[in-house]
């Protein structure tokens, strides 16, 4: 039985929509008066659903599509109730966030979508060991499922606080960039890597280095979460690691790139003019990711780096958006899953632009508050970039969703 990859990603563009949604209430409340949800309860209901509901969701889906195309007794109807206990988890934790914060019921759903994330990964793993060792998807996919489950550790020692009220400041920062890291790193990064891998075909046997592309990425990833708590005076041998970890992620990255565009030149320009336009705009987010990583073992760059809340808001976002978010569409897209029309191209043209000036106003919000200047209207500006990302989103879900009688030329 395969899954019905169309149906459920459908589920994927409405969620993002929902996500969208909750940063402009987010931001409508920090410019105007409405009090009547707590700020703190919606960036949890909306990060956990950003999480849970959109991303996860999403990589998930698409990596059962990937797999089932390589399996012929595929076991879709596992797949199909891992997928419907996710999004059930997914929409307790958007409502119940909202409603208690960190409550028991909350934290309930929080759990089980953790556990239900186990289960994927077991499943997803004994079934990618019957591919070929050639396909190197293969294991950006295991890397991926095992960064994902060992992230839930920042989840739980956050959940252990929460409940506990003993807090040490230190220790739920450094879980939660733990959890971060993982998550953004390791999770939705090796997830994505494997899907470009497998949808240009990438192969051992095509260039040596593609697979030490991987091996890199891997090794660095778990010591790069030291990038996340420079902060703590690390001891120099410790900050000798986080410095190595950031510099081969750089070194592995532009390599990669300059062998991808050697082998695979042909079908990166038979892509439609939009989708040629969106993987560059991603391989460029990423290289500045990346840069920017590096840029922070700086120590003076460190410390005004995670002093001023503008610019880690705007690290994270710059992955979110500007990587994964605009990497799943351009996934969607090239698979032909949803029909591109003019419609679309413009919901996603007005995304891509929301995704820019957001980024814009946070750095300069940032830069700006490393003199403590305050910058006019700043939290106005950015409930207008907050619009222009939802009216993008929504633009692109609708018209995705909506049935075409003609398939419209790209």
């Amino acid at each position: 039985m395969f899954l019905n990859t169309k149906f459920w990603l459908k589920f994927s563009l409405a969620n993002l929509c929902i996500v969208a949604f909750l940063g402009l209430l987010m931001r409508y409340k920090i410019v105007f008066e409405f009090p009547h949800f707590e700020q703190k309860n919606l960036q949890h209901s909306h990060s956990h659903f950003a999480f849970a509901g959109w991303l996860s969701h999403t990589l998930m889906v698409l990596m059962v599509y990937y797999l089932q195309s390589k399996i012929d007794d595929f076991p879709g109807n596992k797949y199909k109730k891992l997928i419907i206990a996710n999004l059930i988890c997914a929409y307790g934790m958007l409502v119940f966030f909202i409603i208690q914060g960190y409550g028991p019921i909350s934290i309930v759903f929080s759990t089980a979508s953790i556990l239900v994330s186990y289960v994927f990964a077991y499943q997803f793993t004994k079934d990618l060991n019957t591919l070929n060792s050639d396909l190197l998807s293969k294991n950006w996919f295991k890397a991926a499922l095992f960064f994902n489950v060992i992230s839930s550790l920042g989840t739980f020692y956050l959940a252990y606080m929460m409940v506990s009220k003993n807090f040490v400041q230190d220790l739920y920062l450094s879980s939660v960039y733990y959890y971060l890291h993982f998550q953004y790193n390791g999770w939705f990064f090796f997830a994505c890597m494997g899907l470009i891998f497998g949808f240009l075909n990438l192969r051992k046997s095509k260039h040596p280095f593609l697979e030490t592309t991987y091996k890199l990425f891997a090794i660095a990833c778990i010591p790069a979460y030291l990038l996340s708590i420079l902060w703590l005076d690390l001891p120099i041998w410790l900050y000798v690691i986080a410095v190595l970890s950031a510099l081969i992620q750089v070194f592995a990255w532009f390599r990669f790139v300059l062998i991808l565009r050697k082998i695979r030149e042909n079908t990166i320009e038979n892509l439609a003019p939009l989708l040629r336009y969106l993987l560059l705009f991603i391989g460029l987010a990423v290289s500045v990711k990346l840069l920017l990583q590096a840029g922070s073992t700086i120590p003076i760059i460190s410390q005004l780096a995670f002093g001023f809340r503008p610019i880690v808001i705007a690290y994270l976002h710059l992955v979110l958006l500007a990587i994964i978010t605009l990497f799943v569409l351009f996934y969607i897209y090239a698979n032909h899953l949803f029909i591109i029309s003019k419609k679309i191209k413009f919901g996603v043209l007005i995304l891509t632009i929301g995704v820019v000036f957001n980024e814009l106003v946070l750095a300069v919000q940032g830069i700006a508050a490393f003199s403590y200047t305050i910058i006019p209207y700043v939290n106005e500006i950015l409930f207008g970039v907050a619009i222009i990302l939802l009216i993008g989103i929504v633009l692109t879900a609708i018209y995705s969703i909506k049935k075409v009688k003609n398939n419209p030329p790209l």
